[in-house]
């Protein structure tokens, strides 16, 4: 399998700096500042405890040496104290760690989350980018990018302080020990980038498999009813089967990249045990060096070359960080793409009185064929219209466009602020939650009283629907529990709650029908809203006032509804 270069450019360390420079600058940066000069000073307190802790250890081997009861007491006494400090600076330094990188991750994903919501991000990255799992990298690479980028920064920095703190002991000792420390760990940290390479494309590719895999599963468990009815579970054992095979092989690839890595790196762990003593033990055969500077010599060895073996000790962190790096900078890129494109096609003003379309021509995304040219309309407050017509396409196109969900075209579309329109698509969504989040919008809770939402749910004949689900506070996922007609019924209960200026409707006959649709459409009348109602025929005008067909060719027209149209 030919190698890949996984994408990481000046571009994305230059999103990594500033996404650490953000968060040192955040309302949060204060703290983490703090957090982070904790750890400096931890950092500091354990190396100067490994330094006197290997002269401790070597009087106490040498104590024994000697046979010195009353020195290998005081000495023993003093390394357990030693010992006692160490742990506990240890402790704090853990945790210290790790709430900073609890922040960290807290602030990047509150971030990332308001970012994706913001202006449809989440529709349009589906719609325009070839991204893949969005909610993975906000979820799973976000953890992993702010413990990894403290991790190794903390590790960066201790191996500065290691390499400092023990060059000394360690030339004191021998320079040849020194100079073999520093060859070793360079030849070391070469031939683990060669063997480790192809580690870092294969776990990029895992991470999009292991999210494949998942976002099948939380499908089935989804769509689990029409799964069933529709008896699909052939089709879909085979689209998840292939999700397990291509996951597994590529973890076999993984696996044995791993175990010809682990062969060069276990052995050479394995010599970092032997290597000062082969060294140092001449030296104390020939009676130039005390015995315990034969273990001191071993643990100054470990700690230098565990300092200057970094590639080696981190390869499967580092390998892993440029994987998360490189997704990051892909959803980074992709929102900015959104937003460079947010500003093409069929400009939407919300600064409107009124509804309007200014020259709008839609075109389909493929071959660009003309759905609606240069449409010119304004809907009066209190007149409401009905958009049908024959093309089903140019119907769907427009009522998209309005909703700023159809980029495909030209031209202006001035709508009220988003408090006082709502759009109501063709197939209802409720999120999970109680009946009183489902209907009451955010701020409203105190100005909406049970008695109000009583008599709309009433009116609209699904106030018994309130009982099953066991009141209106109680949380439920309502696809499980109401049938797709009661959720646009309670869709269009939040809509007369809320009393919008204008109320846009996709096809609502399909799944209510035309009795219940006129019901609907005069209650709204009656609370002031102007309905722009989308349909195939114009078997509800007579509760519009006016008529706007689309034709084929993406030519309109625009009429009053009549006696003769209502009996179309």
């Amino acid at each position: 399998m030919e190698a890949r270069r996984i994408p990481l450019d000046r571009l994305t360390w230059s999103r990594w700096r500033t996404a650490v420079r953000s968060f040192a600058t955040s309302e949060v940066g204060g703290r983490a500042k703090a957090l982070f000069a904790a750890l400096l000073a931890l950092l500091l307190a354990i190396n100067s405890l490994n330094v006197v802790n290997s002269y401790v250890g070597r009087d106490f081997m040498t104590a024994i040496e000697q046979r010195s009861m009353p020195r290998f007491l005081a000495k023993a006494l003093l390394y357990v104290s030693v010992f006692g400090a160490s742990t506990l600076a240890a402790v704090i330094y853990r945790f210290t760690e790790e709430r900073l990188g609890l922040l960290w991750r807290e602030w990047l994903t509150r971030r990332l989350v308001a970012r994706y919501l913001q202006d449809g991000t989440y529709y349009w990255l589906r719609e325009q980018t070839a991204l893949t799992n969005p909610d993975q990298r906000m979820a799973d690479d976000v953890r992993t990018f702010t413990t990894t980028t403290l991790s190794l920064g903390l590790v960066l920095l201790n191996t500065t302080f290691t390499i400092v703190a023990f060059s000394g002991v360690m030339w004191s000792i021998s320079p040849l020990l020194f100079v073999t420390a520093v060859l070793y760990a360079a030849l070391g940290s070469v031939l683990t980038i060669v063997f480790g390479r192809p580690l870092i494309w294969l776990n990029y590719d895992q991470a999009d498999r292991e999210a494949n895999l998942r976002a099948d599963l939380v499908h089935v468990r989804e769509r689990a009813e029409s799964v069933v009815v529709l008896r699909r579970e052939g089709r879909l054992g085979e689209r998840l089967q292939r999700r397990v095979t291509d996951l597994v092989a590529n973890m076999r690839r993984i696996i044995a990249a791993n175990r010809n890595l682990g062969f060069f790196t276990t052995g050479y762990n394995y010599l970092i045990q032997v290597i000062p003593v082969l060294i140092v033990a001449p030296l104390f055969i020939r009676g130039q060096a005390e015995f315990g500077v034969i273990s001191q010599s071993g643990m100054a060895f470990s700690h230098l070359i565990g300092a200057f073996s970094l590639i080696i000790t981190q390869f499967q962190q580092i390998s892993s960080y440029a994987v998360v790096l490189a997704r990051l900078s892909g959803l980074s890129e992709s929102v900015e793409q959104v937003a460079a494109r947010g500003g093409a096609g069929v400009e939407i003003d919300e600064t409107g009185d009124a509804l309007a379309w200014d020259r709008v021509t839609l075109r389909s995304p493929g071959d660009q064929t003309v759905l609606v040219a240069a449409l010119t309309a304004t809907v009066v407050p209190g007149h409401p219209v009905l958009v049908t017509g024959a093309n089903e396409a140019a119907r769907l196109a427009l009522f998209r466009a309005t909703a700023g969900l159809w980029r495909g075209g030209e031209g202006r579309i001035v709508r009220p602020p988003a408090d006082a329109i709502q759009f109501v698509p063709e197939r209802p969504y409720l999120p999970p939650g109680s009946l009183r989040q489902t209907l009451v919008r955010t701020g409203s809770d105190e100005r909406i009283g049970d008695a109000q939402i009583f008599e709309v749910l009433r009116a609209l004949g699904v106030e018994g629907v309130v009982a099953r689900a066991e009141g209106l506070d109680a949380e439920h996922d309502w696809d499980d529990l109401l049938s797709l007609g009661e959720q646009q019924h309670f869709v269009l209960a939040r809509v007369l709650l809320a009393g919008p200026r204008y109320v846009v409707l996709d096809r609502p006959a399909t799944l209510l029908g035309d009795d219940d649709v006129a019901k609907v459409l005069a209650m709204l009348a009656n609370r002031g809203v102007t309905a722009v109602t989308f349909a195939a025929d114009a078997r509800v005008a007579g509760r519009h006032d006016e008529l706007l067909e689309l034709a084929a060719d993406g030519s309109w027209t625009r009429t009053p509804v009549t006696k003769e149209t209502s009996a179309r």
